[in-house]
């Protein structure tokens, strides 16, 4: 996913924002979803984001090209952890790193279910770490 920082989400320091690339990761996880064909619906919704963090590795700027990578980095039994670079797209620098750890959910029953063998075998495709 690529995004252009907007001055919105700079601060009065002049860079980005540190709420920013939550956002950012919010949309390229979205995206992601969407590659791997979940259904994106609210009232099909299937995942519950347990956490996030975000190491700030450099500064960002207003009208910075950024390139937002994702990956599977883990893949367990009812969640997965997606991890996310956010690279400026002029230098190749990393600006960010993040995750997420995404449990699979039934909004119904309100409570985690058993990630389904065909999405762990899709999510398994965008993986550079496996584990359990």
């Amino acid at each position: 996913m690529n995004v252009k920082t907007r001055f919105g989400e700079t601060d009065a320091l002049g860079h980005l924002n540190n709420t920013s690339y939550f956002i950012y990761f919010e949309e390229a996880r979205i995206q992601f979803f969407d590659e791997i064909g979940a259904n994106t619906s609210p009232n099909q919704w299937q995942f519950i984001l347990a956490s996030t963090k975000c190491d700030f590795v450099s500064q960002g700027y207003f009208k910075q090209f950024l390139s937002i990578k994702t990956t599977v980095s883990r893949v367990g039994t009812k969640s997965f952890t997606l991890y996310h670079e956010v690279i400026d797209k002029d230098t190749g620098e990393l600006i960010a790193r993040g995750e997420a750890a995404i449990v699979y959910f039934d909004f119904e029953k309100q409570r985690s279910e058993k990630i389904p063998d065909n999405m762990k075998a899709l999510l398994m495709g965008y993986s550079t770490v496996l584990s359990d």
